[in-house]
């Protein structure tokens, strides 16, 4: 069985800065490392999805977001966290393309590449986008974290999130998920 947890950026694994394009403004989550790692060990793939309207904004270059998650990628390898493959969708939010989540177009292409079981497998987000992203491609349970948007959402939008499981960081994240195999 191969399984796989699909990982926001943004807001999850680092900390949400308003359309990041340098890599020396990105700051980990304290608890990003160590959840990641747990995961990894217990033999989850690990990919990033992201939504970088940024680019389509033109605020940044598909170059510039590459440059923050190659810092990213090397920042966790030191620990040894190895992602499979990260996917940007570079659409601004009126001009959705495939990948933009919700659509779970990344995680079906992450299940055709990789041999993906989406049903035993997980998304951790902190935007709404990002859990409907998950519930879409019917993996096993979307997981909400009250880093950047997270807590918010919860508070304002409790009925529209009551379908996912509610934690304070991605490293609660993975307690739940080891938790629940």
């Amino acid at each position: 069985m191969n399984r796989a947890v699909f990982l926001d950026r943004d807001g999850t694994l680092i900390v949400e800065k308003s359309h990041l394009s340098r890599p020396e403004d990105v700051e980990m989550l304290p608890a990003t490392p160590a959840g990641l790692k747990r995961l990894g060990d217990a033999g989850f793939k690990l990919f990033i999805v992201s939504n970088q309207s940024g680019i389509g904004r033109g605020y940044f270059t598909l170059a510039d977001a590459e440059r923050v998650n190659e810092h990213l990628c090397r920042e966790l390898a030191r620990g040894g966290v190895r992602f499979g493959k990260i996917y940007i969708a570079p659409e601004k939010p009126d001009e959705p393309g495939r990948g933009r989540k919700p659509s779970p177009q990344f995680l079906f292409n992450a299940r055709d590449e990789f041999g993906l079981d989406l049903a035993q497998s997980f998304l951790i987000g902190d935007k709404l986008s990002d859990l409907e992203c998950g519930w879409n491609a019917g993996v096993k349970k979307s997981i909400l974290v009250r880093t950047g948007y997270g807590a918010a959402l919860e508070r304002d939008s409790p009925e529209t999130i009551s379908r996912a499981v509610v934690v304070d960081d991605v490293n609660r994240a993975a307690d739940w998920i080891l938790k629940h195999l």
